[in-house]
């Protein structure tokens, strides 16, 4: 068990019921599909967040703890579905060492399956009965689109910026642990300082974790990433690794990563990473997210001290020191 999980394991295995319990549906394939991807063994970051945080913020007895359980199992729902839907933009063949959905079933049961799983998470926020809450996951999924559309934009286009990368990830990565954190102290009662100090927590985590997994595609093993090393080469994703070292490699090595951007090829895929590792842009990757993991575990000093806050600040060194 990974230790930040520890003090709410007891809620963490109540969200798992509430998860399968909310993929029933009359029809079998949408079972199926909802049931193998999240029996695929993701980690399960984003509900945990919810828990660690309103317990943290003191969601205690007097609070029907069925609640907490509901934010944290629509929140996980969001991320599902947005995981069917990019599989399928991407084109993906892999995720967590198992066929995509989209590549067992196909693109069209995929992308309906994402839309099952939304309008469940809606369902379920209408009954959880929170106007503030529902106004932020309803913004949030909104944003986490614009990111999407953004990173297609943003395919095959070497001229990307650092700052137009920056703000990709944090729409479509950084949005969704923004709200389970804000929302979950929303659900405590936390006062609007603490809700903040939660939101930027969540803020800085999620981009400590995009920044690691970009660096991780260059660097990783393939079967403990559980999908291929140079996938986002391939679909010509201009991530922090690739920008930096076209600003510091020699021209030969930038014209052959901006030539793999363009085509979208990983034909060069060996001489790339020894380009991205000798110029120092993993370093740089590296370092980046160490600093949002900073300031991530700096916002929890501005909510109480306690057994949650502290497996708060292991989950975001988690974040950066992890090899998957």
């Amino acid at each position: 068990m990974l230790p930040f999980l520890t003090p709410v394991e007891a809620d963490f295995a109540a969200t798992n019921r509430l998860i399968i319990e909310q993929l029933h549906s009359d029809v079998g394939l949408v079972e199926n599909i909802g049931h193998y991807i999240v029996d695929s063994g993701g980690k399960r970051l984003r509900p945990i967040l919810v828990l660690l945080t309103a317990n943290a913020l003191g969601f205690g007895a007097n609070k029907e703890a069925s609640t907490m359980h509901s934010l944290a199992a629509i929140i996980e729902f969001i991320h599902t579905a947005t995981l069917l839907h990019d599989d399928v933009v991407d084109v993906s063949e892999l995720r967590r060492s198992r066929l995509t959905a989209n590549a067992k079933w196909g693109n069209a049961p995929a992308v309906l399956v994402g839309d099952f799983l939304y309008s469940r998470a809606f369902q379920m926020l209408v009954a959880l009965g929170s106007m503030p809450i529902m106004g932020i996951l309803s913004n949030t999924t909104n944003v986490i689109s614009e990111g999407e559309v953004q990173q297609l934009v943003n395919a095959k286009d070497p001229d990307v910026t650092e700052a137009n990368y920056l703000n990709v990830i944090h729409k479509k990565t950084g949005a969704l642990f923004e709200a389970a954190c804000e929302a979950a102290a929303i659900l405590a009662g936390a006062d609007q300082p603490q809700q903040q100090a939660a939101l930027q927590f969540g803020h800085h985590l999620g981009i400590a974790f995009q920044l690691v997994d970009d660096a991780l595609d260059y660097e990783g093993d393939s079967e403990k990433l559980g999908k291929n090393v140079g996938d986002d080469l391939a679909e010509g994703k201009p991530t922090l690794p690739l920008i930096y070292a076209m600003q510091h490699a020699n021209p030969s090595e930038q014209l052959l990563i901006r030539n793999a951007i363009t085509n979208g090829s990983t034909d060069d895929l060996e001489a790339i990473v020894k380009i991205v590792k000798d110029c120092g842009a993993l370093d740089y990757t590296h370092q980046a997210a160490q600093t949002h993991a900073h300031k991530a575990q700096k916002a929890l000093e501005n909510l109480p001290s306690n057994c949650f806050t502290q497996a708060m600040a292991d989950l975001a060194q988690f974040a950066v020191a992890r090899n998957h």
